[in-house]
């Protein structure tokens, strides 16, 4: 991919930066015009920050996160992904094709954060092909990926296919009650509980300062066969 421009980088988009727990800054560019993948939303800061938490930590100033294989999905500006990978992650950021060049250039421009972990962007549609991104990761990551209502049924036909008996899915959404919102989230989760069980996570186990009544996590692995 080409390098821009200064002008072209500061007339097409904007930055938001996310500090680690560390003092470290992960610097997300968002497109100034695009679709919903083009910006950094709430739940997202709300999943990344919740990656940092103490649990996720070991005695030895480790993560849990570190050498684990995880995928994204609906990755957006890759924010997640990115926070993932900070922490020893080995991930894989997924989303449609058009959404590539700004995934691209967040992992170009936060390459410096990752020195131990790693992170590749990928194209995949939802309820296509899975042979590309097996065997099943140890975390499959979504934050905001359930407001099209003609995108539930192949969310979670993708869920289906990517999660393992030992995967752990973290979910992150904003309850949003306009519109059709409602009956979206309902048909969503009415069609992955027939595999899935789900626990919510408490607020007292989110970040202290990035969590908010209306944004969920949930962590979903499969049924007992």
């Amino acid at each position: 991919m080409a390098m821009m421009s200064e002008d072209e980088t500061s007339s097409s988009y904007f930055i938001r930066e996310i500090e680690k727990n560390d003092g470290s800054v992960l610097k997300i560019y968002q497109c100034s015009e695009g679709d919903v993948g083009c910006v950094v939303w709430d739940a997202a800061i709300v999943l990344s920050k919740y990656l940092e938490t103490e649990q996720f930590c070991d005695p030895h100033g480790g993560h849990t996160w570190s050498c684990k294989n995880i995928v994204e999905l609906g990755a957006g500006t890759g924010v997640v992904g990115l926070m993932a990978a900070s922490l020893g992650a080995n991930v894989v950021v997924t989303d449609l094709e058009d959404l590539q060049h700004l995934l691209e250039l967040n992992v170009r421009e936060n390459q410096k954060l990752l020195s131990t972990g790693s992170i590749t962007a990928k194209v995949l549609k939802w309820g296509g092909d899975m042979t590309d991104f097996l065997p099943h990761p140890h975390y499959i990551l979504m934050a905001d990926c359930i407001y099209y209502e003609q995108s539930v049924k192949p969310l979670t036909d993708t869920l289906k296919a990517l999660a393992g008996p030992e995967t752990c899915i973290i979910c992150c959404y904003e309850q949003r009650t306009l519109g059709r919102n409602p009956e979206v989230e309902k048909r969503f989760f009415e069609l992955l509980l027939q595999d899935f069980e789900c626990e919510e996570v408490p607020a007292e186990r989110q970040d202290p300062e990035f969590n908010s009544p209306d944004i969920h996590i949930l962590h979903l692995n499969r049924k007992p066969s």
